[in-house]
């Protein structure tokens, strides 16, 4: 006996299919909920470190850090650069995603809807990924309190004979500092210590003096890529999306320790170069390796000349000049070379001069929209914060 179908009636199968479909646009639009809110949420945090300081004094010194302890704690168990690879990955996953989305909408006829709606999430969350770290780990920390307002250091102006001064004492040290480090049959300077700990330690020991120095250190990490960062004329750079101090394993080793002690205080939360700047000094400068202080003082003494030469004159630049050392001209020439090597270089995959430009660009950029207005010249304002510091405070050596 047949059994009578009653055309009105759904079978189970049509009820599993219509379940499915409700509970795919219910994660659609659960997800879509999701990107926006924290697509707004970044903004807000964005416009609201514009207009208050205070909040990002308190991120600064009670949020900041978390990420650190827990993000940065993670990526540095790395052995090699997670911001590197993160880049590596997006420049040549980016083109083949791309591909590949557009090889699918093409064979996919019935289903270019779902093809499109997934890539436009998985997109649609590194947007956001890359927004929400720069927004944590970068932009809000650009709006806190000046270095000085922090810690109570005074803010003035200074007389040229101040900054001929400290530019004298400057030399005065590394003259001293020069003979003292291990150097090639070229008198070219050697480095023997550790590009980790060290510079670790170095940062650390500022917390019994400075504000926001405590908590978790994360391991700075060589740049497998250093060419290609020396055509960009970067010797370390601070990836906010991994949180990691990364540094140019190819340049002139004299300038690497107070290189790394730069990039790791930008881990700290003080985004502003010219304050990383002076940090790093002050950390070269009572670090028990005599490589890391002969790095910070050679360091500060370029910025410091550039800025003397500004004002000086002519008696005063050639005698600044003739107190300087033969071994630390020796590492300052050395130092030149290498950037000239590398924009002469040839056969490379990129035109040094082209990606310099472009990286100079960007740079700029990027420091405007954070509020900096003198781009990269700010880096210079390191000598001010030395001027106001050391003012008052002693070398370790004096």
């Amino acid at each position: 006996m047949k059994k009578k179908v009653n055309p009105n009636s759904v079978t189970s199968g049509e009820i599993d299919i219509d379940k499915s479909i409700k509970m795919d646009k219910k994660h659609k639009h659960t997800q879509l909920k999701w990107l926006v809110g924290s697509t707004v949420l970044f903004l807000l945090l964005n416009g609201i470190s514009q207009v208050s300081t205070a909040f990002c004094d308190f991120y600064q010194r009670w949020v900041y850090p978390l990420w650190g302890q827990t993000y940065g704690r993670l990526t540095s168990l790395l052995p090699f650069s997670f911001g590197e690879f993160l880049i590596a990955l997006a420049v040549f996953g980016l083109p083949v995603s791309l591909l590949a989305m557009i090889v699918l909408l093409i064979i996919k006829k019935g289903r270019r809807k779902k093809v499109a709606r997934v890539f436009g999430f998985v997109y649609g969350w590194i947007l956001v990924f890359i927004l929400g770290t720069e927004t944590l780990n970068c932009f809000v920390l650009y709006h806190t309190s000046t270095f000085e307002e922090l810690n109570g250091i005074p803010t003035s102006q200074h007389t040229d004979e101040e900054l001929e001064k400290l530019a004298f004492r400057i030399v005065g040290q590394i003259n001293e500092l020069s003979v003292q480090v291990q150097r090639d049959d070229e008198g070219k300077f050697i480095l023997t210590a550790d590009k980790d700990d060290t510079a670790r330690k170095a940062v650390a020991a500022l917390d019994s003096e400075f504000r926001n120095f405590g908590g978790y250190y994360v391991h700075p990490k060589g740049i497998y890529c250093s060419f290609f960062m020396s055509q960009m004329d970067l010797m370390g750079i601070y990836f906010p999306f991994s949180m990691e101090a990364n540094y140019n394993t190819e340049m002139y080793s004299a300038k690497q320790p107070c290189t790394i002690c730069h990039e790791i205080a930008h881990t700290k939360g003080f985004m502003r170069e010219e304050e990383a700047n002076f940090i790093a000094f002050v950390a070269c400068d009572r670090c028990d390796d005599l490589d890391y202080r002969y790095s910070g003082y050679l360091s500060a003494l370029s910025y410091v000349r550039n800025k003397l030469f500004e004002y000086a004159d002519d008696e005063t630049k050639i005698r600044l000049d003739n107190e300087i050392s033969d071994r630390v001209w020796t590492d300052i020439d050395a130092n030149r070379e290498y950037w000239k090597s590398v924009e002469e270089a040839e056969d490379t995959v990129f035109d040094s001069q082209t990606v310099s430009e472009v990286s100079d660009k960007a740079m700029e950029a990027s420091l405007h929209a954070n509020g900096v207005k003198d781009g990269k010249k700010s880096y210079g304002r390191m000598v001010d914060l030395m001027l106001n510091y050391y003012g008052e405070h002693s070398f370790v050596g004096e």
